[in-house]
């Protein structure tokens, strides 16, 4: 799926009310307030600073956090109202037993309950670390990683179900690379002082959390350096960010007797039945290459060294969710050596991210009576509707589209399906059993049900009123196989959305986000699959080279940005979402003046309902960014940098330099001859 913004699994970002968040988190009023720009900037040589000059100064990074920003702030916002929900949720000794209301505040109660967990230190995991201990030979090995798996343990590599990509009425089986503990392969091998140093701190890393297992400093020290030659080995079969964004080279549907000759050693029929999946079929093998590498290591590896990784996986996986120790190492590494972060979040916000991973509707259908009214999905609604007409016209007067594709495109885009704030049908969790005893016992009970409930789609039908993200989720996403956009009701808040306010703001701020997802069944991905969903080349060979020729200037613009350091960013990593940005600014413009048309306009603020758009759309990618978090975002995630989200995209826009008097001189201007033209026109 194409997310509006890239964030880890078992993080949250979420939104409700615009809250006053403590010194220096100064709440905003006003759709826009001019008290946070920097107008000593000119707009068109650095938009960003010119929108959000003034409140990047004002706003530091709190100390818990790798950055800070519009998302971050409606996440703490939401928190907040998420907080109230768990904590009447986990005094109300009147919900019924077995009711959500019931699960929600059993589950928190139990992850609160920090005196039991200090008590019970690693024994959570003691009886899996002793599966580990008495593996003697390859027959154990086997029989301990397919006990991992059923415990939901993220070794190896990723198994789980997708709709078939060229099939997408079907649900089958998919393996991927999966497995390492560093973020991406990169950080395996790149010769930068940065990465060595991570490298460094990594195998300390491992170390440190085998001492507190019991293993002396030698061993822990000497099986550190096992671990690492160990994963270092599989991401050297690892493709990386770019290959894995080619959606044609991500899809080997494999028989069960073809996977078992591409990698023998593993006894794949059982290995399904043993962890859930009762009749394996047909399987789309991501990266053969990489699955191919891990059968091979089942031979070719010591014993003793898939000991130290199976160990080192369960550990980490875990170790969050221990005791203290476990937690302050885990943090230590993960969020202040990789991300800059200096403190953690407490207790409580840990534990609410948690539930909304794993039990997010649950907890998602309290919070849409709370935080959502019907006002503001009518209206978001209304504003798709108009940004669907907007695409198509644009759609019609491409000048690089040949009728026949335009053609096929139009049956696409009126194909979306679109869904807004929440589910029509709520997840069913009465199997699910959750109760205050033991946080640990809660945790797999609860992984388990969510890992049961993917591998229990194979060979069904597709459920085309499924959800992936929770109603509280400040994102949004594009599913190229659903071919449908959805908006939780978590990002449709202010700044990206106010029911209340003028249209250009909204045009400006949620406006672009639709445009961004509508556009992603357009992009360099989503183009390869059809209306209804499958993987399969629609447009014409000569379409399809002008789009790659204008995709490709796109690419190498990004490509020139260097946010820190020697790093720039990846041009053809980040080609999907930038032109999803570039898209969702020229189709909610369209959108915007058709808006208008008709219609009496006024300045408010000083500022025109065009300079009032894009002013919108600058100012939800405020955010101030560590330089730590910076460096990891730019080797692992297909999204450009906030501020190059912004001073990246406009430059391609005569609209924005007429907006604000740019010209030839401005800093941020391109000629019209270097510009990408892709969905935006001349």
């Amino acid at each position: 799926m194409k997310y509006f913004f890239a964030v880890p699994k078992a993080v949250i970002l979420t939104a409700a009310l615009f809250l006053v968040l403590g010194q220096n988190m100064h709440a905003q009023t006003k759709p826009i307030e001019p008290a946070n720009m920097d107008t000593t900037v000119k707009p068109c040589d650095d938009f960003f600073r010119y929108v959000n000059g003034n409140w990047l100064k004002k706003n530091p990074i709190p100390a818990a956090y790798n950055q800070w920003g519009s998302f971050t702030i409606l996440q703490e916002n939401n928190g907040e109202v998420l907080h109230a929900i768990l904590e009447d949720a986990k005094n109300d000794a009147a919900a019924p037993a077995g009711s959500n209301k019931r699960k929600i505040g059993d589950f928190y109660a139990s992850g609160m309950d920090s005196a039991a967990i200090e008590a019970l230190g690693w024994k959570p995991i003691a009886e899996d670390l002793q599966r580990v201990d008495a593996v003697k030979d390859e027959a154990g090995l086997k029989t301990a990683i397919t006990y991992l798996y059923s415990k939901t343990y993220p070794i190896l590599f990723g198994f789980g179900s997708e709709q078939d990509p060229k099939n997408s009425v079907e649900v089958i089986g998919e393996l991927h690379q999966a497995g390492l503990g560093l973020p991406e392969r990169n950080y395996y091998f790149a010769e930068d002082p940065r990465s060595k140093t991570i490298r460094e701190e990594y195998v300390k890393h491992i170390a440190a959390i085998f001492v507190l297992i019991g293993q002396d400093e030698a061993a822990a020290s000497k099986a550190a350096e096992s671990v690492f030659a160990f994963e270092t080995r599989m991401a050297k079969a690892s493709r990386p960010l770019v290959d894995l964004r080619d959606p044609e080279k991500n899809y080997n549907k494999m028989t069960q007797e073809q996977l078992a000759s591409l990698s023998p050693s593993m006894d794949w029929k059982r290995f399904f039945v043993d962890i859930g999946w009762k009749n394996p079929g047909v399987v789309d093998v991501g990266q053969p290459e990489f699955i191919k590498e891990v059968g091979s290591m089942l031979d070719s590896a010591s014993i003793a060294d898939w000991k130290n990784y199976l160990r080192w996986k369960i550990v980490s996986a875990a170790a969050f969710e221990l005791s203290s120790p476990f937690v302050a190492e885990s943090f230590h590494f993960n969020s202040t050596i990789l991300s800059g972060v200096k403190e953690m979040q407490p207790r409580w916000k840990r534990v609410r991210s948690v539930i909304d991973r794993l039990i997010g509707e649950a907890l998602g259908e309290v919070y849409v009576a709370k935080a959502f009214p019907p006002e503001a999905k009518a209206r978001a609604l209304d504003m798709i509707k108009n940004i669907k007409e907007a695409l198509g016209q644009h759609i019609n007067a491409l000048p690089w589209m040949d009728n026949a594709t335009k053609k096929a495109a139009l049956k696409k885009l009126d194909a979306i399906m679109i869904k807004i704030g929440y589910p029509d049908k709520w997840r069913d969790y009465s199997t699910l059993t959750i109760d205050r005893t033991s946080y640990a016992g809660n945790l797999t009970r609860a992984s388990k049900f969510l890992y049961q409930f993917e591998i229990d789609k194979i060979g069904k039908p597709v459920d085309r009123t499924e959800w992936g993200m929770t109603p509280p989720t400040v994102n949004a996403y594009y599913n190229p196989s659903m071919n449908e956009i959805v908006f939780p009701a978590g990002i449709l808040q202010p700044p990206f959305f106010d029911f209340t306010a003028d249209d250009a703001v909204n045009y400006g701020g949620i406006g672009v986000v639709i445009g961004h997802e509508i556009s992603h069944g357009f992009d360099d991905e989503g183009s390869k699959f059809d209306a209804e969903g499958n993987l399969k080349e629609w447009w014409s060979p000569e379409t399809r080279k002008q789009f790659d020729e204008r995709t490709g200037t796109l690419a190498d613009q990004f490509d020139r940005f260097m946010p820190i350091d020697s790093l720039h960013i990846n041009g053809k990593a980040t080609l999907g979402e930038n032109i999803g940005d570039l898209g969702g600014l020229a189709i909610s413009y369209t959108a915007l003046q058709n808006s208008l048309k008709g219609k009496k306009t006024a300045l408010i603020d000083g500022f025109t309902p065009d300079q009032r758009f894009y002013i919108s759309f600058a100012q939800i990618w405020r955010r101030n960014v560590r330089p730590e978090q910076l460096r990891r975002q730019l080797k692992t995630d297909v999204h450009s940098p906030a501020e190059y989200r912004v001073n990246g995209s406009l430059p391609n826009l005569q609209t924005f330099f007429d907006a604000f008097g740019g010209d030839s001189s401005s800093a941020m201007y391109l000629a019209p001859a270097k510009r990408a033209l892709i969905w935006n026109l001349p």
